[in-house]
């Protein structure tokens, strides 16, 4: 564990070492804010005035909050694919794989330790985006239920981007296409879920096989045993096939 760990550490300072992070967290936090700002001078001074007196009117949680973490959805379908085409792909073009490869460390530790700094980046990048629905606590009730809950949702959803990115890394040399392939295939699980909402030709299997049909439950305050043993099936799912991808490269040579 403790090698899962050191590697996880030298991970995530190997990223913030690096401008790209910074410039990305920046990037993230800019665009989520002025979303965040636009929906918020919207609810205030054109839906707000609209709901008074309304029994069962949704609320700045539902409003704002959960509109705040789609958009973050969305744009990370942009993002992960540059967080991910890095983790090993960059390993083989410094020549690096090999030296971790022969380390003490297993292939299954060195995977581990990767994806756990994965998810520690993500955390980080969840807690930046939260700050913001966190401050309107200060002035109005919030739904702390429907705030955790996408807050649980938004993380599972970048988990299971990472663990697909990184697999993709693990299969080619080049940063750019594992970001173009990685990018590729998070949006055709997006357009599953499209595809799967069409009138006239909606899918639930659609729907299911996309990982957004179970974001929008978790943005929607309903926490589903179904959503989250998807999300934990598809991230053990993709992990796995990195530890076999890259065994066989071993044994390759």
């Amino acid at each position: 564990m403790s090698t899962i760990a050191f590697i996880a550490r030298m991970e995530l300072k190997r990223w913030f070492n690096s401008p790209l992070a910074w410039s990305l967290l920046a990037l993230v936090q800019f665009i989520l804010a002025w979303v965040f700002l636009l929906g918020l001078n919207e609810y205030l001074t054109q839906i707000q005035p609209l709901m008074v007196g309304r029994e069962n009117a949704p609320g700045l949680t539902d409003l704002v909050i959960s509109a705040l973490y789609l958009w973050a959805g969305l744009l990370m379908l942009a993002i992960m694919p540059i967080v991910t085409m890095r983790v090993f792909a960059e390993e083989y073009n410094n020549q690096t794989l090999t030296f971790l490869s022969t380390s003490p460390a297993s292939i299954t530790q060195i995977v581990l330790g990767k994806y756990l700094g994965l998810l520690l980046l993500i955390m980080i990048m969840l807690f930046m985006i939260s700050l913001m629905p966190f401050s309107l606590a200060f002035g109005t009730s919030l739904d702390w239920g429907k705030l955790f809950a996408a807050m649980l949702g938004l993380y599972l959803l970048l988990a299971s981007f990472a663990a697909a990115g990184m697999f993709i890394s693990s299969i080619t040399k080049q940063p750019i296409i594992a970001a173009v392939a990685t990018f590729g295939f998070l949006i055709f699980l997006a357009v599953l879920y499209i595809s799967g909402q069409a009138k006239g030709s909606s899918s639930s299997l659609f729907a299911y096989l996309s990982h957004f049909g179970h974001f929008v439950a978790f943005l929607e305050g309903l926490f589903n045993s179904t959503d989250l043993v998807y999300y934990l099936l598809f991230i053990i799912t993709f992990v796995l096939m990195t530890i076999r991808s890259l065994d066989n490269k071993r044994l390759q040579g």
